[in-house]
């Protein structure tokens, strides 16, 4: 069964590591100390012996130029062991469960990270290299070792900004990574092993991997440049030293590398920052278009295949009330071949498009109609919805129907995602859901309404764990 990780491990679990051999993809944090993975291009004609006259390829000079830039980030946290869930004191309180004995382990993590930003100490690593870390320090190339801030977090996209105050930093540039192609050489920057200064080769091996059930936006670079647990929030650079991406997931089915590593893309890094340094949180509208694939007979009969022959293009099949969707005038059977400068050709592509797209922002979105080309603006607004269909967040809840909950009792202070209607012949009723029951986890992350619940249940391709209240009591439904 494949299995996934990010590149980051705990320095507590870091004696088990070489033990994982049959885990499958894996996000790695490890000591804190940075190493660089490394691609050459080399010359059509090589130096004859004893020919000092021609320099030998390297990358030597690039690399002194862009290491400083890359950091390594140590964390600390205090774990409470248990259910995590009802030791929530607000759970505890809403639900009225009682306290129970807390038991707590300290542990620690690390990872690495890349200055985007030298003037004002802004860092950027993946969000589960810092997440729930209770004190967080950078290691500099220097030596100095640095308190940081955390500024914000996306773990949608798996995210972090921090700061640090010091002069002196060395920050990357990004690269435009929608003018990136499969062959182009890359650097990837991390940790693998706790091995300081690791060099090894790579290029981009695909573009746009999604459906891999890493994140809830997927949108990556995949690269065969040796990436091995310890590169979390790692830098992929291309040979000008440019930010391609950040490293965060490999796939290993050995427990190491075997030349599937995935990235997210600099140009979702740039579009995520920009929001944590503006707000200090994202705030990612909802599009409202349920779109799907297009295969090369639909492609053909709405007049969307390219000139080799491939569909290019999502076809609209549902729109949501009172969306941003709804409200440009998009209808179902509209082929989006477009949003801003950012083609449309695959599902994955309008996804990575709507991770950044954020409430308030204007998207000019071009489509196909009835074999006419139109273009509207699209406004990106809230996810407000009080009540929606279930299947509208997971195909899993089918037949489920969802309103916003609010405890009238202002002092309990609870929410959730209350079921008003179970169809009995859905897969979410034969699994136990039922009229009433009252969604207040789903895949152990709180869902206070709806919206929470629908990034919740996207974050988790393989199955959907709901914590309910019914009657008074917890219990657990699993859909599998």
């Amino acid at each position: 069964m494949n299995m996934r990780y990010h590149l980051s491990f705990s320095v507590f679990f870091a004696g088990l590591l070489l033990g994982l051999l049959s885990m499958n993809f894996v996000q790695a944090n490890d000591q804190p100390t940075a190493g660089l993975l490394v691609t050459a291009a080399l010359p059509l004609s090589m130096p004859q012996e004893g020919d000092t006259s021609q320099p030998l390829p390297s990358l030597a000079d690039m690399l002194e130029r862009i290491n400083p830039a890359v950091v390594n980030i140590a964390t600390r946290s205090t774990v409470r062991e248990g259910n995590r869930l009802l030791q929530d004191p607000f759970f505890r309180r809403f639900f009225n469960v009682p306290e129970s004995r807390r038991r707590y382990r300290r542990t620690q993590s690390a990872g690495s990270g890349v200055v985007v930003d030298a003037a004002n100490g802004y860092i950027v690593t993946n969000n589960h290299v810092v997440q729930n870390a209770d004190e967080i320090s950078v290691g500099l190339a220097d030596g100095r070792i640095l308190n940081a801030k955390l500024i914000g977090r996306d773990s949608q996209v798996d995210l972090a900004l921090l700061q640090v105050q010091a002069d002196d930093l060395t920050a990357i540039k990004y690269a435009n990574s929608a003018t990136v192609r499969v062959g182009d050489f890359v650097v990837a920057i991390g940790n693998p092993f706790g091995l300081n200064q690791t060099v090894t080769s790579g290029i981009v091996s695909a573009l746009g991997r999604s459906g891999l059930g890493i994140e809830g936006f997927e949108d990556f670079v995949q690269t065969d440049a040796p990436i091995n647990p310890g590169n979390s929030g790692g830098a992929l650079v291309d040979l000008r030293g440019d930010l391609v991406g950040i490293n965060t997931a490999i796939f290993a089915p050995t427990g190491g590398n075997v030349g599937i590593g995935f990235a997210i893309p600099a140009n979702m890094v740039k579009a995520v920052l920009a929001q944590l340094i503006d707000k200090g949180e994202v705030n990612r509208g909802f599009v409202g278009a349920i779109v799907q694939p297009l295969n090369r007979e639909l492609a053909s009969a709405f007049g969307v295949l390219s000139p080799g022959g491939r569909p290019k293009g999502v076809v609209v099949v549902d729109v949501e009330l009172a969306s941003s969707a709804e409200k440009a005038g998009l209808e179902p059977g509209d082929v989006i071949i477009s949003m801003d400068d950012k083609q449309i050709a695959t599902v994955a592509d309008f996804a990575g498009q709507a991770a950044i797209m954020f409430i308030g922002d204007e998207v000019e979105v071009n489509f196909i109609r009835q074999g006419q080309r139109k273009s509207v603006k699209l406004e990106i607004l809230a996810d407000d919805q009080e009540q929606v269909d279930g299947q509208r967040l997971t195909p899993r809840l089918r037949g489920v129907f969802l309103q916003n909950f609010h405890n009238p009792d202002e002092q309990a202070k609870g929410a959730g995602a209350l079921v008003i209607k179970v169809n009995r012949k859905s897969t979410a009723y034969s699994f136990g859901l039922r009229e009433g029951d009252i969604i207040v986890a789903a895949n152990q992350r709180p869902t206070e309404n709806i919206s929470k619940l629908r990034d919740a249940a996207r974050a988790e391709k393989r199955l959907l764990l709901l914590r309910v209240y019914r009657n008074g009591q917890f219990g657990d439904v699993i859909m599998r």
